[in-house]
């Protein structure tokens, strides 16, 4: 349980984990509370979306959706991985969460199935993002898109000490059959292309918190040595017996 990250701690935290970010005209004062009468926070955790559209910065920070007025998420990240600050304060991404499945993410435990006898407004209590993906399962997240995933949700982790146990998918929270976030991804560090999950997502993040902020995955490999050719074999066997010898 923490209050929400202020406009500078925002920016502090995604500037020290290498997020490139850009600022949404009006996001330190754009949000839902006035108009729902409920405050943002205290936050709890950090729930992951794709956005099952394209070019989707208007609807995410002024336009909304049929029902669902914006903002819909605190940041919006584009295929370029250059992250967008929509808002601070409450929006309208995760809507009814199941209760256990928020209580495991604040205690930071194993997801369980969600119960549906019993939700939660999601939006009370979890920062969202919406990361730019068709959501058609064959719509790729660029790598340098899920690098700024990564970091972006280690920043949020980092600033409020949580664990990689704080970050969750709607399809893990929703009641209402979400399946977002998937897809495959281009690569990460050393990895090539692989398919998206919440348990991989949360490695990466979890390996990230695992050093200091500034640190980089490495991308590239060190190749192995080379193996020794049958003539290095028999010169260096030729060795070992001539030093035998003269013991």
């Amino acid at each position: 349980m923490s209050n929400p990250m202020t406009p500078a701690e925002w920016r502090a935290a995604l500037k020290a984990e290498g997020v490139k970010y850009t600022e949404f005209d009006g996001w330190t004062t754009r949000g839902r509370d006035s108009a729902t009468g409920k405050t943002f926070g205290p936050v709890h955790g950090v729930l992951n979306h794709h956005t099952a559209g394209s070019d989707s910065l208007h609807a995410v920070t002024t336009g909304g959706a049929p029902n669902l007025p914006a903002p819909l998420c605190h940041t919006f990240l584009p295929k370029s991985g250059v992250a967008v600050l929509v808002s601070c304060h409450r929006a309208n991404h995760a809507g009814l969460a199941a209760k256990n499945v928020v209580d495991a993410i604040t205690a930071e435990k194993k997801l369980p199935k969600q119960d549906k006898s019993s939700t939660v407004d999601g939006n009370d209590e979890l920062y969202g993002i919406e990361t730019e993906n068709l959501g058609n399962g064959k719509d790729v997240y660029t790598r340098a898109q899920y690098d700024a995933w990564v970091r972006w949700n280690a920043a949020i982790c980092r600033h409020h000490k949580w664990g990689a146990g704080s970050v969750a998918g709607h399809l893990e929270t929703s009641v209402e059959g979400k399946v977002d976030p998937l897809g495959p991804v281009e690569g990460y560090g050393t990895r090539g292309k692989f398919t998206f999950t919440m348990a991989q997502l949360r490695a990466d993040v979890d390996e990230r918190l695992e050093h200091p902020a500034s640190w980089s995955p490495p991308t590239t490999t060190t190749p192995p040595a080379p193996k020794p050719t049958t003539d290095q074999r028999l010169s260096a066997l030729e060795k070992r017996v001539t030093a035998l010898e003269k013991k």
